[in-house]
């Protein structure tokens, strides 16, 4: 018997998934009854389903409290569901602790994580505390590499991040002038990557699309971060990027030294000095690009995803405002 749900489907009408398929759909709603049963509780209201070609999330409300939230991930990211659990472990106060997790399926069911940080009158300071918490999280999780690496969650060493460059570049169809750029970068690539390398920033996990919709606000100084699916461990600073880009489009670009400073704070027992640190960051701020094609080449790994992916790292040329 189908259930009622409402589906969004948003730019995307065409797009092919499981969700498409009535025997996945009728898996999908036995698995989630039955966890909901194990946790006491019960679907309440109209299922809303977001079909997307990277997931399928679906809202789910329940009696007596906020929703629960299923998703489905893709075979290139079916790790996340493991991962969440595996955060939850060992860095508990900075994420959302699921309620059932398939690993071999890619299914995941999460409690609701409360207000967006988009969704709260935000402050620079906020974007400052948000980053230095998300940086103790990653300085927590340098012991855990191996372990992490055993979930299936892609690593990129920076001694890899030449070839990795090369491959991309190489299935991607650009035109002549793009082409030249990306051949005109690679030598200084190279060079930031031994210079980071040397630097000895141990890696770590890099969330590789964190900004203002991935990452909970619930009370004043507590963020909760989610939505693993893009993530990789590689250098940490490469997560400066993205959002301390987004918080330079809402208060200009005053507020970088601030941020790039708390997020380095909780590094300094590296025995790095302030100005070693600062250049570290400002290497991996170019790399970050580089992490952001990898995931979603790995996602999309069509000739349009390359083209995509390539294109991005011609803003590894571009110096970091701070």
């Amino acid at each position: 018997m189908e259930r009622t749900v409402e589906v969004d489907r948003g730019a995307y009408a065409d797009v092919v998934t499981p969700w498409e398929q009535e025997a996945w759909r009728g898996a999908v709603f036995e698995w989630v009854d039955g966890e909901l049963a194990r946790c006491g509780l019960r679907l309440k209201g109209v299922p809303r389903v977001r079909v997307r070609p990277w997931s399928v999330l679906m809202r789910i409300p329940v009696g007596g409290q906020g929703p629960v939230w299923f998703k489905a991930n893709p075979p290139a990211g079916v790790f996340e569901g493991p991962l969440t659990a595996a955060l939850a472990r060992w860095v508990p106060e900075y994420v959302l602790r699921p309620l059932a997790v398939d690993g071999d399926r890619g299914w995941s069911l999460l409690p609701d994580g409360g207000p967006l940080f988009r969704e709260v009158e935000m402050a620079p300071r906020a974007w400052e505390e948000l980053l230095s918490g998300y940086a103790k999280m990653q300085r927590a999780l340098v012991p855990r590499v191996g372990e992490l690496g055993a979930l299936g969650v892609p690593r990129l060493r920076v001694s890899e991040v030449p070839a990795s460059f090369d491959q991309l570049a190489e299935n991607a169809s650009l035109e002549p002038d793009q082409r030249a750029r990306l051949d005109a970068l690679r030598p200084r690539l190279v060079d930031w990557c031994e210079e980071l390398d040397a630097l000895g920033v141990p890696d770590s996990l890099d969330h590789a699309d964190l900004h203002e919709g991935q990452l909970f606000h619930p009370e004043p100084g507590r963020f909760t971060y989610f939505d693993w699916g893009d993530a990789i461990v590689s250098h940490p600073f490469a997560s400066l990027r993205i959002p301390a880009q987004r918080a330079a489009e809402r208060y200009g670009p005053g507020v970088l030294p601030r941020l790039r400073d708390a997020y380095l704070a909780p590094w300094t027992d590296l025995g790095l000095s302030a100005a070693e640190l600062r250049r570290a960051a400002r290497i991996a701020w170019r790399l970050g690009a580089l992490g952001r094609a990898r995931a979603w080449t790995r996602l999309f790994p069509s000739a349009t995803g390359t083209v995509d992916g390539a294109r991005s790292l011609l803003e590894t040329g571009d110096a970091p405002p701070f």
